[in-house]
């Protein structure tokens, strides 16, 4: 019977022992998960916190630098800051949110940008009208009055209009002029005549023709756009120096105009803003253009994207900017024989040789840095008097740089400007007015902005 004891008592502890390795081994498995669920829990906030913060992150600035990168392209947009915390989807839908935030900007960008469009080309229209009304009046009463101060207000008037037609412009508005086939040369002298600096102007002309002209839908867009420069040109130099305008023929690939002014130049970036301008860019946003809007490029920018122009700039020879204007030949045509120039359009360079004025020795695509053909000369004064007799000038005073000018008395002023006013009525050829609405003054922070757009 000792043996059945012993046996049982082994048995007993057996069972005792497993159960107590049961016991541990259970106490164990509930420690083990424990303590994981609390490395999940640990975990789980941890993700919850990189979730939060990257919200807080697309709120305060991802968002705002994704919009800001619409104006600045420069600009960058943060990513995730937790990309290891941030499990896929929820790193997928912050894009996502970035990129809907990004489209909604846009798309509210276009309509508030259509709408002020659409305002301002209503205003420009009415403001134009009543400039259009007002400088007829004062034609009229240049041929009544012998008043200087006539003159001086029609100017006024012109460089007003230019501005609001350049407006008009902008916002998508035909530019409000009807012409008939012009001649290249005075299309010039048009927009030569809308800006403030005009007298600083200096045309020389190298066209093998002088008849060839701009066929009538390309006239009005071409003086715009040439005034845009020679604005930008004279506002970005010193006014002691000149703004040289070189006129070119360039075999079947068309005309040029090629403006230089010895300003301040502008700096890379500036550059690069001015030939995305130049280039005609499908859209530029009123916003994009600064405070107060920077606009002269942007203008011709879009009249190169309607009608077919190209404009390049780059460095000057002069020390500020070159901008070259090309003119397709598809938007040329020929002048009849029985079409006379105005009285102030430049000769051809080979017509200043056979006058003892030097001809230019510089290349087709230079500018020539002397005066122009002699215009100052040519000016003829008030319609409702004789012709004032034009100086002689020798060819040493005509190649001679940066001459001082003699003081002038008032009477002289009085007859430069009778003669401005001419040389605009003159050179525009306007269906159902004497004389082209032109919109504004050289005030362009304008494209030079750009910088220095040294000159849009």
């Amino acid at each position: 019977m000792g043996w059945i004891v012993a046996v049982i008592a082994v048995a007993a502890a057996v069972a005792a022992a497993v159960r107590a390795q049961n016991a541990a081994r259970a106490e164990n498995i509930a420690l083990a998960r424990a303590e994981l669920a609390e490395r999940q829990s640990r975990a789980a906030e941890a993700r919850t916190a990189a979730l939060t913060d990257e919200i807080r992150q697309l709120a305060r600035n991802r968002i705002p630098a994704a919009a800001l990168a619409l104006s600045h392209p420069t600009a960058k947009v943060p990513g995730l800051r937790e990309a290891d915390e941030v499990d896929g989807d929820s790193a997928r839908l912050l894009t996502e949110a970035v990129q809907a935030a990004r489209k909604a900007v846009v798309e509210e960008r276009g309509r508030v940008d259509a709408a002020a469009r659409a305002a301002m080309r209503g205003t420009s229209a009415k403001i134009q009208s009543l400039l259009n009304q007002s400088q007829q009046l004062l034609h009229e009463l240049q041929h009544e009055y012998d008043d200087p101060r006539i003159l001086q207000l029609d100017f006024r008037n012109e460089l007003a209009l230019r501005r609001t037609q350049a407006t008009a412009v902008l916002c998508d508005a035909w530019p409000g002029l009807a012409r008939q086939n012009s001649p290249l040369v005075e299309i010039v002298l048009g927009a030569q005549s809308r800006v403030a600096g005009y007298e600083r102007v200096k045309v020389a002309n190298h066209l093998r023709d002088e008849r060839l002209a701009l066929v009538a839908r390309a006239a009005e867009p071409l003086a715009i756009a040439l005034a845009e420069l020679l604005a930008n040109a004279t506002a970005y130099s010193h006014p002691d120096t000149d703004v040289q305008v070189t006129v070119q023929q360039s075999g079947g690939r068309g005309a040029f105009l090629v403006v230089d002014d010895a300003g301040i130049g502008m700096d890379d970036d500036a550059l690069d803003r001015a030939r995305t301008l130049l280039a005609g860019p499908p859209e530029v946003l009123l916003t994009e253009l600064g405070d107060p809007p920077q606009t002269g490029f942007a203008v011709v920018g879009r009249l190169v994207l309607q009608y077919g122009f190209n404009c390049h700039i780059e460095a000057s020879p002069f020390g500020g900017m070159r901008t070259i204007l090309r003119v397709p030949a598809h938007l040329l045509t020929v002048m009849e024989d029985d079409h006379s120039l105005s009285a102030l359009a430049p000769k051809p360079v080979q017509a200043q040789a056979t006058s003892s004025v030097p001809a230019p020795t510089e290349q087709e695509t230079a500018p020539v840095p002397q005066p122009a053909g002699g215009e100052a000369a040519a000016l003829p004064s008030r319609r409702r008097r004789a012709p004032r007799p034009a100086p002689a000038r020798s060819a040493s005073a005509d190649t001679a740089p940066d001459r001082e000018q003699v003081p002038r008395t008032p009477e002289e002023a009085g007859a430069s400007w009778a003669a401005l006013q001419q040389g605009t009525l003159n050179g525009r050829s306007v269906a159902g007015r004497p004389s082209a609405p032109a919109p504004d003054d050289h005030d362009h922070p304008d494209d030079r902005d750009e910088q220095g757009d040294d000159q849009t």
